[in-house]
């Protein structure tokens, strides 16, 4: 990096702000990073350029400032600035060697208001949003928050004779479009060179947009709080700031300050999948701490499954899994039959303290639990998105989509089918009622028990019954469609409460309390109990090494045929499944995805949900869009069929030690 680019920007701030040593990290190339920053599958995601764009059209005379040169974009700025009345996007703002880029900066007079747009909901009706009760700053909030603060201390500071105010816009989440297909006014683009853009509908005007659903949040008292408050007075906020930029302009490293946090740090990276010359900034820091480098691939603490005192145990400077003892995990027994949440930690831990690479299963519970099932079995899936623009009138910021689902069953014979299928393709229309009614097509022919993997699909149905029940005067079936939702799910809270009679089996759930593979690392995600659990199960393995599945004699699909599920990779290892489909995106892509998706909370589901926003929100062709709903189909129905092995497994398990043939 050239001296002349040793700037503290608003994007190294927020690095910074969350861990200084990564500075380091990210201005030194030769440390592998497995955060790559991509607009446009960041965009997919969380629908950020859609926005700012949709917030320019809301300043309908504002101008840009296009330069990215740091110094020549700050002389456009200060050419606008020169006017008495300015509505500046993109403003490059400098003092000493703090640069930061604000995303609306409005001038009138001497007064200068700092906008920054964010792709993110917010509830207008909070009486505090951003604070706590204890008066700190709300952890979702924070970053957006210290993000501003920057931005209006470098403004105050280039410019200390304006005054200077604060706002984030934000997608107001009770307002509602007035007009239908906004989000097709906004199309994202990436160029060859792999630059992106928005593409806004040619002819777009302020009156197509219809009433505002983004709204303008004065947050000049939390800024005031975190400059003079947060970090003890404005004077060590300054210094604070200062450390930051010293670091930047000296190429110096912070030293370590390890945490829990580090279980997601970008610089924790796998030597295999970068070149090997690569370095790796994690294994530095924690080297620093004493720990050795050979130790680096073994388990650490804060790999525990779910375990709330991870900070505790590494301030005793104890860091990996096998240092754990049992006063630490205090196992003990929970309300339910099965594990509970701190047993399965301490048999995690164990089972690494041991090298035991053996699988865990409560083949008694499992039983008691399945002898409550009734034939067919239906196993579902869902693939949602929540896009900050609205699909139709009348709908909502980050409202539920629910735009495809898959459906296997099992008969009392062990016959499986990949039974039904969905998806919706439509541009900007909204599918939800036609997603129930499909599903209610599909299951309301029997009685027979219904699977789900957690709690998702149970969310997304009791969120559309809100839409149905809003719904009603215009949709003549509402009432029957949220009658029988009502019955395949458990509601709660301000919809009232109801248990339904044929109430949906959370097989993730069950995973949790009876099953447990050290393959599966922790997680109880299916994309890793599917693999963990085809190690472990010779029945599967001996049913699924031929191609039975996507034949009429084996196994009917609606998307494969003649597919073999289990192979093996040239050292002899069983593939993982979801390897062998088609891929939506390349390698090189889903290494930039996955830390986008394992950040939410749909780690599960978030490569579904990029690939329909690449549908709706990007220019592609008839063709192109055919593959990539081919595609949608094969993953949401293998997510369908791994639950389907699931039970497989555990019923091969539970008929060998009960010495009941099991049904083939």
């Amino acid at each position: 990096m050239g001296q002349k680019n040793r700037l503290l920007t608003k994007s190294r701030f927020k690095v910074g702000a969350e861990c200084p040593t990564k500075l380091f990290y990210l201005d030194n190339p030769e440390y592998g990073n497995k955060k790559v920053d991509d607009p446009f599958l960041r965009s997919l995601a969380d629908g950020g350029f859609q926005v700012g764009e949709l917030a320019k059209l809301y300043h309908p005379n504002g101008v840009e400032v296009t330069e990215r040169d740091y110094d020549q974009s700050h002389k456009s700025t200060i050419t606008h600035l020169s006017h008495d009345q300015a509505t500046i996007f993109e403003a490059a703002i400098r003092y000493d060697d703090l640069f930061v880029r604000v995303d609306v900066l409005i001038k009138n007079g001497a007064k200068l208001e700092v906008i920054e747009v964010k792709a993110k909901s917010f509830d207008c009706t909070e009486e505090s949003p951003f604070f706590t009760k204890k008066k700190t700053l709300r952890s979702e909030w924070q970053p957006y928050l210290l993000d501003i603060a920057f931005q209006a201390y470098v403004t105050r500071k280039a410019f200390p004779n304006s005054t200077v105010s604060s706002y984030l816009m934000l997608a107001d989440k009770y307002a509602t479009a007035t007009v239908d297909g906004l989000n097709q006014r906004f199309l994202i683009r990436r160029s060859e060179n792999r630059q992106t853009s928005i593409l806004v509908r040619s002819g777009t005007i302020q009156a197509d947009l219809g009433a505002p659903i983004l709204c303008r949040v004065n947050v000049d008292e939390v800024v005031h709080y975190i400059h003079n408050e947060m970090y003890g007075s404005y004077a060590a906020w300054e210094a604070y700031v200062r450390s930051l930029a010293d670091l930047i302009k000296n190429n110096a490293r912070h030293p370590a300050n390890l945490s829990a946090d580090c279980k997601h740090c970008e610089f924790r990276i796998e030597p295999t999948k970068f070149a090997k010359e690569t370095k790796i900034g994690f294994l530095e820091c924690w080297q620093s701490a004493g720990v050795d480098a050979s130790s680096y691939s073994k388990p650490m603490v804060f790999d525990i499954w779910n375990f709330r005192r991870t900070q505790s145990v590494l301030d005793s400077k104890r860091y990996f899994m096998d240092q754990v003892v049992e006063m630490d995990v205090n196992p003990q027994p929970g309300d339910n039959p099965g594990l509970s949440s701190s047993q399965r930690q301490w048999l995690q831990v164990e089972k690494v303290r041991r090298n035991d690479q053996s699988s865990y299963c409560d083949v008694k519970g499992l039983s008691t639990e399945m002898r409550s099932w009734k034939f067919p079995l239906h196993f579902i899936d869902f693939e949602t998105t929540m896009t900050a623009l609205p699909f139709s009138k009348g709908r909502r910021p980050y409202e539920q989509i629910a735009f495809q689902f898959s459906h296997h069953t099992v008969d009392a014979k062990g016959r499986i089918e990949h039974k039904t299928q969905y998806i919706f393709r439509e541009r900007g229309a909204f599918p939800n009622f036609a997603f129930v009614r499909a599903l209610k097509s599909a299951l309301g022919n029997d009685d027979g028990t219904i699977f789900r993997y957690s709690n998702h699909e149970n969310t997304v149905l009791c969120q559309i019954i809100d839409q149905l029940s809003a719904a009603s005067a215009s949709t003549p079936d509402a009432d029957e469609l949220i009658s029988w939702i009502k019955t395949i799910t458990n509601g709660s809270g301000g919809r009232g409460a109801w248990t339904g009679k044929r109430s949906m089996v959370d097989l993730c759930e069950l995973v949790k309390r009876y099953y447990y593979d050290p393959n599966m690392n922790g997680s109880n995600s299916i994309k890793k109990v599917l693999p963990a659990i085809l190690k472990d199960s010779n029945f599967l393995a001996t049913k699924y090494c031929n191609p039975v599945y996507g034949t009429n004699e084996g196994i009917k699909s609606l998307n494969f045929q003649k597919w073999t599920w289990l192979k093996r990779d040239t050292s002899g290892q069983i593939a993982d499944p979801y390897k062998l489909l088609p891929p939506i995106f390349s390698d090189e892509e889903m290494e930039i995805i996955e830390p986008i998706v394992n950040a939410s909370e749909i780690a599960d589901g978030g490569t579904a949900m990029m690939a329909f926003a690449m549908m709706q929100f990007t220019e592609m062709t008839d063709a192109e869009a055919k593959k990539i709903q081919d595609s949608l189909l094969k993953y949401c129905e293998l997510d369908t069929f791994a639950m389907v092995m699931i039970f497989e497994h555990w019923k091969h398990l539970v008929d060998s030690q009960t010495k009941r043939p099991h049904a083939a």
